[in-house]
């Protein structure tokens, strides 16, 4: 099975952005692995197989992001599918889990480190998603889909028997204005051929919760895989996970 469209996919060297990658593959796309290093990026390519290319990608660097833009203008000509999954859960990679939950509430999380978790999460979507419109339109079918998070749901959280409330903090907020972000360029787009939907993956996994989620990789890649693919038909503008829509 042949497909002939091209995706990148950002933070894609581990976790549900790798397993993305894999699926994208597996059905025949070629895959941009968007690494922020390009050596984990290269080792990422191996374990993905043919059809993947590792490319240099901080979403963070303003220049990083249009040196990739151009290399894709320039190597492929378009882009199909932007998978903006790149996202950080702490600003402290390897601080402990316990410390990280409780900085991450917004009483007592350094602003330095809400400002570093809303540079990836959601500043970092809206830079990506800017550069890559071009290429994006020069496709017949163009598709954006956000990693989102129902642990960033307003309306999930403001339910007081929601246990998950007590953790909405740093990262749960920035999940929620990258739903927003995705909805302003969703209506942005409308009339277009370019589709823009959020994808919650479920709680997976990863090196995001220090591999506390209940759902594997393959699990959560599904969503967003799925909304990758749709036809004419599909949604744009929505925001779900495998069970249907999820509330805002």
């Amino acid at each position: 099975m042949s497909d002939d469209r091209i995706a990148l996919v950002t933070g894609a060297t581990q976790g549900i952005g790798l397993q993305i990658a894999k699926d994208l593959v597996a059905k025949g796309l070629t895959v941009l692995v968007g690494a922020r290093d390009l050596e984990k990026g290269e080792k990422a390519v191996q374990d993905i197989g043919a059809g993947a290319h590792a490319i240099l990608l901080d979403v963070t660097d303003e220049a990083s992001i249009a040196r990739a833009a151009a290399l894709i203008r320039t190597r492929f000509g378009r882009l199909d599918i932007l998978m903006n999954n790149a996202g950080i859960s702490r600003a402290k990679p390897n601080q402990d889990f316990a410390e990280a939950v409780r900085t991450n509430l917004l009483t007592d999380a350094p602003l330095a480190d809400i400002r570093t978790v809303f540079e990836t999460n959601v500043f970092g979507v809206i830079a990506v998603t800017q550069a890559m419109l071009p290429l994006l339109r020069e496709s017949p079918a163009g598709r954006i889909v956000i990693t989102g998070s129902s642990g960033a749901s307003l309306t999930l959280n403001s339910d007081p028997t929601n246990p998950h409330r007590k953790m909405f903090g740093n990262y749960s907020a920035s999940k929620a204005a990258a739903h927003a972000v995705m909805l302003a360029f969703a209506l942005a787009l409308e009339g277009t051929n370019i589709k823009v939907n959020s994808a919650c993956p479920g709680f997976t996994s990863t090196a995001l919760n220090n591999f506390n989620g209940t759902r594997s990789v393959e699990e959560g890649a599904r969503e967003p895989v799925r909304l990758a693919l749709i036809g004419e038909d599909g949604p744009t503008g929505s925001f779900s996970d495998e069970d249907g829509p999820v509330a805002w």
